[in-house]
């Protein structure tokens, strides 16, 4: 019987992805959604992705599954499963508009609101952790160059939408 495992590809071998910046910010995002998730189902009995609807519903960012879905990046249909869920839970709760009654916006129960309110305290006691030994100047530096980072994300975006292929991925 031969080996399964194949060769691996030189330009695979040779890409240090460890020094991506790409793979960092996806570690770094990874982390802190970990670190999140074991404080929020340990003391809220919910998952970070649920916590996080809740607080965006709260903060008034995102009432219509719509915006949770762009906000996110995912598809309606995961927002509508993650929302069944919650309204399950008897944490947040669908309410047809009455301006328009095709929209249904989203509304937290006084439960789900007591969990949002809990929120901000989880996300900087773990960006405290996080970003231990880093001074006020480097974090208030490091925020200004990811808000450039997402800038540019969403310019990128706009050019690959009005010109298909035109943007080639870059090896970062």
């Amino acid at each position: 019987m031969t080996d399964p495992t194949p060769t691996p590809l030189s330009e695979v071998v040779e890409y240090d992805f460890g020094e991506s910046v790409g793979y960092l910010i996806s570690r770094v995002k990874s982390t802190m959604s970990n670190l999140i998730n074991q404080r929020t189902v340990a003391e809220l009995g919910v998952t970070v992705q649920q916590a996080s609807v809740l607080f965006m519903v709260a903060s008034g960012k995102c009432v219509l599954a719509a915006e949770l879905a762009r906000e996110y990046g995912i598809d309606a249909s995961a927002v509508t499963r993650l929302v069944d869920r919650l309204e399950k839970r008897g944490l947040l709760k669908r309410v047809r508009s009455s301006e328009d009654r095709r929209a249904v916006r989203l509304a937290l129960t006084t439960e789900g609101q007591s969990i949002a309110a809990r929120m901000p305290a989880i996300f900087t006691g773990i960006a405290a952790t996080l970003l231990n030994g880093l001074s006020p100047e480097e974090v208030g530096f490091l925020k200004s160059m990811l808000r450039r980072v997402l800038a540019n994300g969403c310019e990128a975006s706009q050019n690959t939408n009005q010109n298909p292929g035109q943007n080639a991925p870059t090896n970062s």
